[in-house]
C-alpha cells in the first residue's frame, strides 16, 4: 500500500512544473505594471510572461508577436480567468507561422526585455514593452466543457433524474412544483 502511494505521488509530481523549453530559461519575478511605469529601468533584465496572441508579424529577419498580458499560474500558463494588463510585443530571430502562432492562442515566454516599441491599435499609437526571446511555449486549445456550443445543454438541467426531473420525467407521474 505504502509503494502504492509513493508511485502515485511521484506520477502526481512530475505532472506539475514549468513546460521544459521555459522553465530552463533565467527569470526574475517582475509584474507587468512595474515594468511599465519604468521600462528603461528593466532593460535587459530576463522575465517569463505570458498572454493572449493578438498578432503575428514576419519581417525579413525575425517575427513579431503582440501579446495581451495575463499573470501565469503555477505551471506557467497564463490566468485567463483574471484581467489582461496591457499588451507586449516578443522579438523572434526564427519564423513564427501565423497559422500556427494564431489569434486567442495560449503563449508562455522566457525572454529579455528590450526597451519599447510603438504599436498601432485601431487609430492610436502605443508604446509597449519588447521582450527578446529565449524561449516559446504556445499551450494547447482545450474545449470550453461549459460551453453549449459544443456539448449541448448542461447535464444537470434537463436530464432525467435530476431536480425537477425525477421519477419518470417531466410529465410523469411524480412531477410536482
Amino acid at each position: 500500500m505504502k509503494r502504492c502511494r509513493l508511485i502515485l505521488c511521484l506520477l502526481l509530481s512530475a505532472c506539475v512544473g514549468l513546460p521544459s523549453a521555459i522553465e530552463k530559461a533565467p527569470a526574475v519575478q517582475l509584474s507587468y505594471d512595474q515594468v511599465i511605469r519604468d521600462i528603461s529601468s528593466y532593460i535587459g533584465v530576463p522575465v517569463r510572461w505570458g498572454g493572449i496572441v493578438v498578432d503575428v508579424e514576419n519581417e525579413k529577419h525575425f517575427s513579431l508577436v503582440q501579446v495581451v498580458f495575463y499573470p501565469l499560474d503555477y505551471s506557467g500558463r497564463p490566468q485567463l480567468y483574471k484581467l489582461g494588463e496591457g499588451r507586449f510585443v516578443v522579438k523572434s530571430p526564427e519564423f513564427l507561422d501565423p497559422a500556427v502562432y494564431s489569434k486567442d492562442k495560449e503563449i508562455t515566454v522566457a525572454g529579455i526585455i528590450d526597451g519599447n516599441i510603438e504599436q498601432t491599435v485601431g487609430k492610436r499609437v502605443i508604446q509597449v514593452p519588447l521582450l527578446s526571446v529565449t524561449a516559446i511555449h504556445l499551450w494547447p486549445s482545450y474545449p470550453n466543457y461549459y460551453d453549449n456550443r459544443y456539448y449541448g445543454p448542461s447535464p444537470y438541467f434537463g436530464y432525467p433524474g435530476y431536480y425537477p426531473f425525477y421519477r419518470g420525467g417531466f410529465y410523469g407521474p411524480y412531477y410536482r412544483w
